[in-house]
């Protein structure tokens, strides 16, 4: 596959953990916009020329799951992340149709991989 074009959208409050990840997926190849909020006005038109958008969870404001649930079809593939692994948490993201939930702490790897898992099958 090649991932150099493929423009990838991180969506995370946690300043260092979102440059930790946009190093992580520049250096694997890929193309990163990133956001501190889903309420960002530019995170919405980014959201739409996505290829995959990878979400936080837990967002000050709009949750991940919520602003996801808002893209219209058709959405870019979601790997979600979250530091609270439940039943609640899993019930939620499986309801958006997302591709992976990671739960952190997690290795660059998995996020990698699961990017890659889910737009192959976009």
């Amino acid at each position: 596959m090649n991932v150099m074009r493929q423009m990838i959208v991180i969506v995370e409050d946690d300043a260092g953990l979102r440059r930790a990840l946009e190093r992580l997926l520049r250096y694997s190849g890929f193309r990163t916009r990133s956001f501190r909020s889903a309420e960002d006005a530019n995170l919405f038109e980014s959201a739409s020329t996505a290829r995959c958008l990878v979400i936080d969870v837990q967002l000050p404001g709009i949750s991940g799951p919520a602003f996801y649930d808002t893209l219209h079809a058709p959405r870019p593939p979601a790997v979600f992340m979250t530091a609270y692994d439940g039943a609640r948490t899993r019930g939620a993201i499986e309801s958006t149709g997302a591709h992976a939930l990671l739960t952190k702490p997690f290795p660059g790897e998995a996020l990698v991989e699961a990017i890659s898992r889910a737009t192959a099958t976009a």
